[in-house]
């Protein structure tokens, strides 16, 4: 499998006593279909997959497979602090014919390097699916480096990376030294460059409320390689990528999806939602993004 364009690790809708809610998540996932996203992931960290049980998990993802049906490709995340728990959601994932896994480092283990690679490795043989590393340390607390590189080198599955280090010297190193390793963007204001070394996708928590934006960057980069066009519609979307980092992620994903007209149903604790300051700021910054990306492509 090959990782091209843009894949939205999709928000996970909620009822009001907290439980999910399948005909919102449903509606969800075809929103992303219509909008032409690239593929879909399913428990990824925008998901909340962090705060679900087991069950919803596989309950969620087995959702998304009836959903989906081949209409776009299903990337399922593993993450879990025990191997055992990552390698059950691969063996789901495989018994519901996902396309790919997303894979992490162990939250909270800290894991060492070789550690990493063995619990890669477990969950590669669990499924035999195409992987897309996730490399997060700020989540997760350690980073995939050199050794676990060269500990996985026999890992025919390992097909791709999200780097989300936000370490600009370990891009470089990662598109020159592992170049059988697709990069895909996984620090959202680092996307032009991501692209400018050749990454060929972006994993971006914002593209469930604005894809065609996000698809818009990825077109003039990797489709239509016009990186002047390319850094026009990136410096309208950095003031989305500074608000993202004010503390409450997932929060304005779920309320720009609000947003879009999909229902949302908040966050789960310990998460709480966005202050109505905070709401109107947000508004106010998705109404300029909008019109003068639309104004770059031409309302494309």
């Amino acid at each position: 499998m090959k990782f091209e364009g843009i894949y939205t690790p999709a928000i996970t809708p909620l009822k009001a006593d907290g439980a999910i809610d399948a005909p919102a998540f449903t509606q969800v996932l075809e929103y992303l279909i219509e909008q032409k996203v690239h593929g879909i992931i399913i428990g990824g960290s925008t998901g909340e997959y962090y705060a679900h049980t087991a069950q919803e998990r596989f309950d969620l993802a087995a959702q998304a497979r009836d959903v989906i049906n081949g209409r776009l490709p299903l990337i399922i995340g593993t993450g879990a602090i025990r191997t055992e728990d990552a390698v059950a959601f691969a063996e789901h994932a495989k018994s519901i014919k996902a396309d790919a896994l997303l894979v992490g480092t162990p939250p909270y283990a800290l894991p060492t390097q070789q550690e990493i690679a063995l619990h890669v490795k477990a969950v590669d043989r669990a499924a035999g699916l195409p992987i897309m590393l996730y490399n997060y340390p700020g989540r997760m607390g350690v980073a995939m480096g050199d050794e676990f590189f060269d500990a996985v080198a026999d890992v025919q599955n390992i097909v791709a990376i999200k780097e989300s280090t936000g370490d600009m010297n370990r891009l470089h190193r990662m598109a020159v030294t592992y170049p059988n390793v697709a990069l895909s963007c996984g620090w959202d204001d680092q996307a032009l460059e991501f692209f400018a070394w050749g990454a060929q996708s972006w994993v971006c928590a914002g593209s469930n409320f604005i894809p065609r934006e996000h698809v818009a960057l990825y077109e003039a980069c990797v489709i239509e390689k016009d990186f002047a066009k390319g850094r026009r519609i990136m410096a309208e979307m950095m003031p989305l990528m500074d608000f993202l980092e004010t503390g409450k992620f997932v929060q304005t994903i779920k309320y720009g999806s609000e947003l879009s007209g999909l229902y949302t149903g908040g966050v789960r604790a310990p998460l709480q939602g966005l202050t109505d300051e905070e709401k109107q700021t947000f508004r106010e910054v998705i109404t300029v993004l909008k019109r003068n990306i639309a104004q770059i492509t031409g309302g494309a």
